[in-house]
C-alpha cells in the first residue's frame, strides 16, 4: 500500500512540475533550495556529514540554475547575480565547515526572495 501511495505522490509531483508556469517553477525552486538547506541543517545537527553535503550541493545547483537563467539585458539581473554569487560563496563555506549558522543565514535570504517572488506573482495576476 505504501508503494502505491508513493507512486501516486510521484505522479502528482511530476504532473505539478509539467503543468507549472515559469513563475510557479521559480517558486518551486526557491522552496526546494530552502528545503535542502533545512535538511542540511538537521543533518549537521545529527552529525550526518554526507547527508549535509548532498543537500548543500542540491541547494547550490538550484542557485546555479537561477544564475543560468538571468537575462542580462535587464539591469536588475546584475543585482540578482551578485546575490546569487554571495549565496554560492556562503553555501561553499557552509559545506566546508558544516556550519549550520551559515545555512540559516542563506535560508533567511532565500525566504525573503521567495516571499518577494510570491508577491510579484500576485501582482502579475
Amino acid at each position: 500500500m505504501a508503494v502505491l501511495a508513493n507512486n501516486a505522490y510521484s505522479q502528482y509531483a511530476n504532473n505539478r512540475i509539467l503543468t507549472a508556469s515559469p513563475a510557479e517553477l521559480t517558486l518551486m525552486l526557491y522552496e526546494g533550495a530552502i528545503k535542502f538547506c533545512n535538511i542540511a541543517i538537521m543533518a549537521i545537527e545529527n552529525k550526518d556529514i554526507e547527508k549535509a553535503h548532498t543537500n548543500i550541493m542540491k541547494a547550490q545547483r538550484i542557485i546555479e540554475e537561477f544564475q543560468l537563467t538571468l537575462d542580462f539585458k535587464y539591469e536588475i539581473a546584475n543585482d540578482f547575480n551578485n546575490v546569487y554569487n554571495y549565496l554560492m560563496q556562503r553555501l561553499r563555506e557552509a559545506n566546508l565547515t558544516k556550519d549550520k549558522e551559515i545555512l540559516e543565514e542563506v535560508n533567511t535570504h532565500l525566504r525573503v526572495m521567495r516571499d518577494t517572488w510570491k508577491e510579484v506573482m500576485k501582482l502579475a495576476k
